[in-house]
């Protein structure tokens, strides 16, 4: 190896290594970027509220306190807001996942007249937030007594345009013969698309069922107004009631309602980010 060939190679060890350092100075401050508002958030909670008033952007608590916890959990019956958020949130979930099965398999493997205009309703229906349809929906659901019940928190969204969207994308890359091969062996069509082609769109469905479950789990608004007393309500809902009690904002009662908040979507989310990477980077 000559030497301009010798200092070639190290300019460009030089360059790799200088380029693999700013990607990774980026990728730190977009991590503190994100990270900060939960850090923030958590720490305000292990503060008391004199502490708080007295010093707001002090970053670290002069004795951590776990006394706003318990504040929080005498308050409110935090577990029943939480069981019921969990069960609203899962049963939306895997009602999305249960027909938008059927739905993409239409959309992608049978034809039929209007199939493209099919599918273009329902990219449509994305563009459409759920309080424009607020009004109409909560009128039917009041005529045959549905207010104020799990029904009308799960039903409305039992079909998601996102998960029939997700779903009939996956489904296009899966070969048109695997299903005529399951026909000639007798499989009938709910059988194909529950039992055969329902595995082999694990990652998607796993990304749609957590998709939907931290929307709906992180739900204000629809909860608000379909709700009127504490057997139905969700834990989004008792969070913002710690804002309002007694007199003055007590931020460390909020900050400490919203760690409990945060904690089991961030749970869900660890235990499925594998399925989430494979759903994003591979068509199935």
């Amino acid at each position: 190896m000559t030497a301009g060939q010798s200092g070639g190679a190290r300019a460009g060890l030089f360059n790799s290594r200088s380029r693999r350092l700013a990607s990774d100075a980026v990728l730190l401050v977009v991590a503190i970027v994100w990270l900060g508002p939960y850090a923030w958030m958590t720490i305000t909670s292990l503060k008391t509220l004199p502490e708080i008033t007295r010093a707001p952007a002090y970053p670290l608590p002069q004795a951590f306190q776990l006394g706003a916890y318990r504040e929080v959990l005498q308050a409110v019956p935090v577990m029943r807001y939480f069981v019921n958020t969990v069960f609203m949130a899962t049963a939306i979930a895997l009602l999305q996942i249960a027909l938008a099965l059927p739905a993409g398999y239409a959309l992608a493997k049978l034809r039929f007249v209007g199939r493209s205009a099919a599918f273009v309703l329902v990219l449509s229906c994305l563009l459409i937030p759920a309080q424009v349809t607020f009004v109409p929906v909560f009128t039917m659901l009041g005529s045959v007594g549905l207010v104020n019940t799990f029904g009308a928190l799960i039903l409305p969204f039992g079909v998601s345009a996102l998960g029939t969207f997700l779903v009939r994308q996956a489904l296009l890359s899966v070969p048109d013969e695997i299903i005529e091969a399951a026909r000639m062996d007798g499989a009938g069509e709910l059988r194909i698309i529950y039992l055969i082609l329902g595995p082999m769109l694990r990652p998607t469905l796993s990304a749609l069922f957590l998709f939907s479950f931290v929307f709906h789990y992180n739900d204000y608004f629809w909860p608000l107004v379909m709700t009127t007393d504490d057997q139905v309500r969700t834990l989004p809902l008792a969070i913002a009631l710690l804002r309002e009690q007694g007199t003055g904002v007590r931020w460390h009662l909020v900050m400490a309602g919203n760690v409990i908040l945060s904690l089991p979507v961030l749970l869900v989310f660890a235990a499925a980010q594998r399925q989430i990477l494979r759903a994003v980077t591979a068509r199935i």
